[in-house]
């Protein structure tokens, strides 16, 4: 992996190993994909202004996110089916985020179970993801789940009403419009006690967001807010957090960067909420980048799934590090000794924003 320099040679590398359906899964975006460019695109948008002659000889990349000790401000996403891309699924994952000093967040689509986690990496900081489903009793039975197996926090993704269409994998045979491969929905069967999943939920309303953080005893961070009338409601309705995410372009192409939503969420945010954003980061520039906009941390999916892809947990962990090392320079050229220092300040629009090529932004 030493010839493996950064995200972008990590997804080269992902392609050529993996079946063609697989990769396509994880790389797609909805429709003509423009979200999908767009996450990536909006950081070439900002440049810095950096501060000189500051000591930035202890530079470190540690924070606080929800109260817990992180070594980075950059946490894995939730992302579906781990084992379409390494044998070792979640587990592996799992082992690179515990390594690698950080949180990573548990879809309720993974290939592995809470307590096969616990086994993997146990007493790492984890948090639970879930679309809502149509079934008795889904939002207790997610509180019961998360509480049992110690996660951290509970993630409720709002922006799936209905699965995207998203055409590449569908091009390559898939017969879902959301594009999905052949899953192990190992978590989904382990909660819920159905081999089936169920339908999403498209009856959900903040009603039912207020009733969840009122039965969760672990807090609750809602996933797809992207204007700040609802970031209002969602901070009304008594979460802990908000995720700043448009799914990765994979639901309603069209959508705003994550980046370019993630200043007015900041801004409608309550205090002592935290707002964190993902999409489209694929450097340690961009962390530092969402930082000075308000983010208090990022989370990143594809580029964990792609180490994954390569060399199982060391390539997932390789992945994290990478961008933790990218972080750590920028912070310092910056002249931001801690995540806490960087600012608005420290950011200005580019007067020339360049588009990036085809071939980086697809992956």
């Amino acid at each position: 992996m030493t010839d493996l320099l950064n995200v972008a040679d990590f997804a080269a590398e992902a392609e050529r190993v993996l079946p063609a359906d697989a990769f396509a899964y994880l790389a797609t975006g909805a429709c003509d994909e423009v979200t999908l460019r767009e996450n990536i695109e909006a950081f070439g948008r900002w440049q810095f202004r950096p501060r000189m002659l500051v000591d930035v000889s202890a530079t470190s990349t540690a924070t606080t996110v929800l109260g817990t000790e992180v070594s980075m401000p950059i946490l894995v996403a939730p992302t579906a089916g781990h084992r379409q891309y390494h044998p070792d699924g979640e587990e592996a994952t799992a082992r690179a985020a515990a390594a690698a000093g950080t949180v990573m967040c548990l879809s309720i689509a993974a290939s592995s179970t809470a307590a096969q986690l616990d086994a993997a990496a146990p007493g790492a900081p984890r948090w639970l993801q879930a679309n809502v489903y149509r079934h008795p009793d889904f939002l207790q039975r997610l509180v019961d789940y998360a509480t049992k197996h110690g996660f951290g926090a509970i993630v409720l993704t709002v922006d799936t009403p209905f699965v995207g269409r998203r055409e590449r994998p569908l091009r390559l045979g898939s017969t879902s419009p959301g594009g999905s491969a052949n899953r192990d929905l190992a978590l989904q069967r382990d909660l819920l006690g159905t081999e089936a999943p169920p339908d999403l939920d498209a009856t959900l309303t903040w009603r039912d967001l207020e009733a969840l953080v009122r039965s969760s005893p672990v807090p609750v961070v809602v996933k797809g807010i992207l204007t700040a009338e609802d970031a209002e409601l969602a901070c009304a309705a008594g979460v802990s957090a908000i995720i700043v995410s448009n799914h990765g372009g994979r639901q309603l192409d069209g959508s705003p960067a994550t980046l370019d939503a993630l200043p007015e969420v900041v801004a409608a945010a309550f205090d002592g909420v935290e707002v964190l954003v993902d999409g489209g980061v694929r450097r340690g520039t961009d962390v530092v980048k969402a930082l000075a906009l308000g983010a208090r941390a990022v989370l990143v999916g594809r580029p964990v799934c792609y180490g994954l892809a390569v060399d199982g947990a060391a390539g997932a962990e390789r992945v994290l590090e990478l961008l933790r090392a990218e972080t750590t320079l920028a912070l310092a050229l910056l002249g931001c000794p801690t995540p806490e220092d960087v600012t608005a300040a420290h950011l200005r629009p580019s007067p020339r924003a360049t588009p990036l090529p085809a071939e980086v932004v697809e992956r």
